[in-house]
Formats: structure tokens, C-alpha cells, sequence
């Protein structure tokens, strides 16, 4: 089935304080078309989704026609970044301080915006049919996505669009969201999805590539290998000079640590020993416990003071303050993102990472001034020092969030996702940056991806959880990096 819409942009333009950030974008879509966008990160994929929604002003014209006559269609925009109220939770850590309290559930939320039928459809076609009683804090991040997109499917759309759905998304889920895509197209629904070129679900027929807000190719997507590839290239700014990352003894020193919620285990038996210099891959499905692991590690989890656990040779609970532990490590994390102080500058995030807030609250030394100065420039955002958080793009959030995690030399690196929402060129910059790291420091790393391909060669181990149960092993087959080349996967449904 044909969809039933003309999509037609004309000169559509957005300027904000006398700066171009949409700059005459012309297209149209045809019934039957789905279109992707390609682009650096702030090259105004996302405020063209906007632009399209009309949450956005602009100037030129978006027209809608059905039939030749202009209508006004319902549309779905899934933005990239959870919005706070998609997990209930009220604070940062919340997530992890879940009381007796009665939350909540997946499902209880989703039937406020459909019929029951309708949610357990959903529920199934997205592997969520067993989690349908779980109270929403107690749902990972990639079930959390799975839930947004829930949501606004059963306000049954006319067009759909979706920026970056498949980011957090274990490679179940991202085939499942291949073939609903697929299937929702054939329906009728226009599809207009910000993606990356190895995600490209086989009902997309056009592409644009944006740069600088505006298109500079727009093409049907048999011509996407003639797109202006974003080839991997270093960041043109120094690497600031870092401190040895010396400990003696292990830095984690797990045994037979479990968690549990109202009597469902969430971590089953983990033992675990990370030794001073090594890097490891914790990979597993969405809702393995994998952000559960890592707060343990991070102190941010209640139930660490109860465990067989030390950290940095120290058992939790043994006297050390959480601030004690956090000066040791740079976190990065979807959490942080989510609840990281909108108000702050670009300069003032970073500097943060020497008090481990999420906002500012301290003034910086000179050292730390000069720190901080080396790390933007390093990641090219030393024009944007002065620029609220909040209004960057969310790659650029996410490279301010690894600034800030390295800007204190840490012992430890935890990264829960760190290239989602990452462009080609920033991903591999940044996984050079963590290999480089890595040989000059001896840092240790803990690396969370649903993608092997985005893992740095430093990683030789892997704890792979498994409803949380871990197997450990040695990483000893290496995928090649699709995310250095324009690489086409078509997924039929």
C-alpha cells in the first residue's frame, strides 16, 4: 500500500541570533517514499525533524497534500534523548534507590495512550511481553526506547519520525525495529528516520545528506555509495598531556555479588576481578543489567554496601565516602546525559568532572582552567565554550560528557554507550582517543556497546551478561569497523 502523502519543503529557513541553522532546505516526498538523513553531528538533521513536526519556526513553507489537497496529518517525532519522565524517575540516581513504594508499570503506562490489545501487540513485537508488569525505574535504557517508541505508535501516525532510534538497542531489538519499520511503511505510514548508513531498513527510498544546515545531496538510496563519506579523520586539536593510571593491586574485586528488586534478581552470582590496565567489554541484551553493574562500581547503587565488593582495595562500606570512589573514576553514561544540568556552559560541564556534579558548584583553579581549555580544544569545541549544554546537538553533549570524564586523569573509565549519537567521524576519533589513551597511560577501561564494531582493540576481555548471569572470556575475533566506511545494510522485513 502506497503512503498517502506529498511531502513538499520550500526554502525552509532557521535562523537564530542572525545565525543560519536551517538555510533553504527543498525537497519532496512522493507517496510511497520513506526518506534518511545523513550528517554530522549539529548539521540540523534534528531541527529539520522539528521543522517538519512544526514545533519549530521557520520560515519558507512545509506543505502536507493528500490527494492534491493540503491536509494536516498526524505526526510522531521520537527525539533521540529519553526525555526525564520517560522512566519516572525524579533524580539521578533514582533509578538505583527503588523503595516499597508501588511504581508505575510498562504497561500500566502505555495504556494511557492505547487499548490493552493494542499494548500487547506492541509489547510482543518488540520482546517485551515479560516485562509488561516491571515498574518503569527498574527498565534499562534500551527498554526505555523501546517504550517511547511504543507510545507514539499507538497514537497510530501518518508519518513517523526517528532520530536515532536504533542507538541503545541490542541486535534482537534493532532487527525487530527493522521489520516493524518496514511493515509500517508498507502500510501506508511515511518514514522519515535520522540514522547512520549500517542501520538503513529496506523501505527507505531517498536519502539527504546535511551539512551545515543545509542539503547537500539528496538522492534515491540505490546512489548512497556517491554520498560525501564521512571519512574517518583525527581531531585536529593536541591530546592534553594525562597522568600515569598506576594502582597496585585490582581495581573491582567482585564475589558472588547479586541485586535484587521486590524478589527479582536482577545481577545473579557475579564474580568478577578487574586487574590495574586492563580493558574490558561488558556486553549483553537490553535489560541484562549491565547499567546495574556499572552503578555498582560507580557508588551509585545502595546495595554495593551489602555485597562482597572492594573497590580501588577497599571493601564498600569500610569508611570511604562515594566522592572518595568517583575521584577515581570518569563515568559516561545515557543517565548522565539525561539528567546532566541543562544550565551549565560547555566550559563549566567539563569542569565539573573535577568534582564529579552534575552541575557547577565550584570555582577552577588555573591548572584546572587551562584543563579544561586543552580538552575543548582537543575536541574541537572551544567556539562553543560559552554555549548553554542544553543546546548543543546530542553527539556534541556526548563528546563534552567524555571531555569531562577524562578531564581529572581517572583510574578507571566507565562508558555506558559513549558513541550513541556520535557521528562517523566523532566515533572513530573518539575510539582512537580511547586506544591512544589506553597505550600511553594504562588506563583502565570498562566499555558498554551494543555494537563489537565500536569497541577499541584495547579490550581483550569480556563479561557478557545474560539476565544477569555473567559469562566471562577473552575477546578474540575482531569485526571490522563499519562504522570507518559508508557501508549499506538492507534489512527486509
Amino acid at each position: 500500500m502506497e503512503g498517502n502523502f506529498n511531502i513538499i519543503l520550500n526554502n525552509v529557513t532557521v535562523k537564530q541570533a542572525d545565525k543560519l541553522l536551517l538555510n533553504n532546505i527543498s525537497f519532496s516526498l512522493h507517496p510511497g517514499e520513506h526518506l534518511a538523513l545523513f550528517g554530522a553531528s549539529g548539521s540540523g538533521k534534528s531541527l529539520l525533524a522539528k521543522a517538519l513536526q512544526g514545533e519549530l519556526f521557520h520560515s519558507g513553507t512545509v506543505t502536507y497534500k493528500k490527494h492534491n489537497e493540503v491536509v494536516q496529518p498526524t505526526i510522531a517525532y521520537i527525539p533521540a534523548a529519553q526525555d526525564k519522565a520517560t522512566g519516572a524517575a525524579g533524580y539521578y540516581q533514582q533509578r538505583f534507590n527503588i523503595g516499597a513504594t508501588p511504581a508505575t508499570t510498562l504497561t500500566e503506562a502505555l495504556l494511557k495512550k492505547g487499548d490493552r490489545k493494542a499494548v500487547v501487540g506492541w509489547l510482543e513485537k518488540f520482546q517485551l511481553a515479560d516485562r509488561g508488569h516491571t515498574p518503569l525505574l527498574q527498565l534499562s535504557n534500551g527498554e526505555l526506547k523501546k517504550m517511547q517508541l511504543i507510545g507514539h505508535l499507538l497514537t497510530q501516525p501518518d508519518i513517523l519520525i526517528l532520530d536515532n532510534v536504533f542507538t541503545g538497542l541490542d541486535i534482537k531489538s534493532r532487527k525487530a525495529l527493522h521489520t516493524v519499520l518496514n511493515q509500517l511503511a508498507a502500510e501506508g505510514i511515511t518514514i522519515i528516520l535520522i540514522t547512520d548508513s549500517h542501520e538503513l531498513p529496506a523501505s527507505i527510498t531517498h536519502f539527504a545528506e546535511m551539512a551545515e544546515g543545509a542539503i547537500v545531496n539528496f538522492a534515491p538510496v540505490e546512489q548512497l555509495g556517491f554520498m560525501q563519506a564521512m571519512q574517518a579523520k583525527k581531531s585536529e586539536g593536541l591530546l592534553p598531556a594525562m597522568k600515569k593510571a598506576y594502582h597496585i593491586g585490582p581495581l573491582i574485586s567482585m564475589k558472588n555479588v547479586s541485586v535484587t528488586y521486590d524478589g527479582v534478581t536482577v545481577l545473579n552470582n557475579i564474580t568478577w576481578q578487574v586487574n590495574n590496565g586492563a580493558c574490558w567489554q561488558i556486553k549483553g541484551p537490553n535489560g541484562a543489567g549491565k547499567s546495574t553493574l556499572l552503578s555498582l562500581i560507580n557508588a551509585d547503587h545502595p546495595q554495593g554496601y551489602s555485597q562482597q565488593l572492594s573497590l580501588f582495595g577497599k571493601k564498600r562500606g569500610s569508611g570511604e565516602s562515594i566522592w572518595e570512589i568517583k575521584s577515581r573514576i570518569g563515568l559516561v553514561s545515557p543517565e548522565l546525559q539525561r539528567f546532566f544540568s541543562r544550565s551549565t556552559t560547555v566550559t563549566q560541564a567539563i569542569g565539573s568532572g573535577f568534582f564529579d556534579t552534575i552541575g557547577f558548584f565550584h570555582k577552577l583553579n588555573p591548572v584546572q582552567e587551562q584543563k579544561v581549555r586543552e580538552w575543548l580544544s582537543f575536541f574541537a569545541l572551544a567556539e562553543k565554550a560559552d554555549r548553554r549544554f542544553a543546546t548543543l546537538s546530542g553527539g556534541e553533549q556526548r563528546l563534552v560528557l567524555i571531555a569531562r570524564a577524562l578531564v581529572k586523569d581517572p583510574l578507571l573509565l566507565t562508558l555506558d554507550e559513549p558513541c550513541l549519537g556520535l557521528d562517523n567521524n566523532q566515533a572513530q576519533m573518539v575510539l582512537q582517543l580511547l586506544e591512544r589513551i589506553h597505550q600511553e597511560t594504562g588506563m583502565t577501561l570498562l566499555f558498554i556497546s551494543h555494537y563489537d564494531e565500536e569497541v577499541p582493540p584495547c579490550v581483550k576481555h569480556v563479561l557478557e551478561l545474560n539476565k544477569g548471569v555473567a559469562s566471562i572470556y577473552e575477546k578474540t575475533v575482531r569485526s571490522s569497523n563499519i562504522r570507518s566506511k559508508i557501508a549499506l545494510t538492507r534489512q527486509a522485513s
